[in-house]
């Protein structure tokens, strides 16, 4: 995937429907892996929210179209590197008050 072209959407704007001649993914853990590790990305990249989403919800029986769309979403995150939240360290000071009598 490192010669992949960048994409500038997640997924396509018609999702193709499931046909019954769309074969199950014969390596289901590489999709469980793939898409956890896309799932822990959601945190600083909200933009990757429906697309991890949708792809979740085929995680019990991958089928090949389903590993087509998450090669997108990889093509998508390789050309939006720069985008995200960025998190940073700093000097968080808690401050408590009470009212007591």
């Amino acid at each position: 995937m490192t010669d992949c072209k960048p994409l500038s959407t997640t997924l396509p704007t018609k999702l193709l429907q499931e046909t019954s001649n769309d074969s199950a993914y014969d390596r289901p853990e590489h999709y469980h892996q793939i898409t956890g590790a896309l799932q822990y990305m959601t945190i600083t990249r909200p933009d990757l929210l429906y697309a991890v989403n949708y792809l979740y919800q085929h995680m019990h029986s991958p089928l090949q179209s389903h590993y087509l769309l998450l090669k997108r979403v990889i093509c998508y995150v390789k050309g939006t590197l720069a985008h995200g939240l960025p998190i940073h360290s700093s000097s968080l000071e808690l401050t408590v008050f009470t009212d007591s009598d």
